[in-house]
This record gives C-alpha cells, sequence and structure tokens, in this order.
C-alpha cells in the first residue's frame, strides 16, 4: 500500500497545483490531505470518493481545454491560409512593380519632356 499511498500523495499535490474552485473538489482535496497527513492509510471509501471527485472536475476541464485547442488550431489554419494568400499577392503586386519600372525607365530613356 506504501506504493498506492505514494501515487495518492502524488495525486494530491497535483492537484494542489491547481487554482480550483469547485467546492466539491476543493472539500474532497482538503479530506484526502488531512486524511494523508494524518499518517495512515486513508479508507479504500474515501479514496474512491477522492478520485471520483477529481474526475468529475478534470474531466470537464480537459474537454474544456481540447475546446480551445481545437479553436486554436481552427484560427491557426485560417491564419496560414491567410498569410499564404498575402504572399502570393505580394509577389504579384512586386511583378506589377518591376513591370511598370521597365516601362517607366524605358521612358525616361526618351528624356523628359
Amino acid at each position: 500500500m506504501a506504493a498506492d499511498r505514494a501515487l495518492l500523495r502524488a495525486l494530491v499535490d497535483e492537484v494542489a497545483s491547481f487554482y480550483v474552485r469547485d467546492r466539491a473538489l476543493l472539500r474532497a482535496q482538503a479530506k484526502m490531505t488531512e486524511l494523508l497527513g494524518a499518517g495512515n492509510d486513508p479508507p479504500a471509501a474515501e479514496i474512491e470518493t477522492y478520485l471520483a471527485a477529481v474526475r468529475r472536475y478534470f474531466v470537464g476541464f480537459d474537454r474544456e481545454a481540447h475546446e480551445h485547442l481545437r479553436d486554436i488550431e481552427r484560427r491557426l489554419a485560417k491564419t496560414s491560409q491567410l498569410q499564404f494568400n498575402l504572399t502570393a499577392e505580394r509577389g504579384v503586386a512586386a511583378r506589377r512593380v518591376a513591370a511598370t519600372q521597365g516601362v517607366l525607365s524605358r521612358v525616361a530613356e526618351f528624356g523628359d519632356p
């Protein structure tokens, strides 16, 4: 059970590193911290209650993070396409500048009117 206790302690510490406002998870976190601090192995029912609270909170958190990532990926793809289109448009504009400069240079060869 020492390995399980170490895993549980690591999970409690990791959850504590998050800014959590969910009251149910905060209560479960405080209870498990207290139980682990007492030195005895927490009862299996308390561990299951804690794991369920962590799972319930972080499943939603994970879903939200994935949605955010998909949104960013979509926006990056749109930005990449926009950059590609602008680069192509810039090339066309640069060729037009070169072409008009060529014509104006030839006109200048005749001298100023």
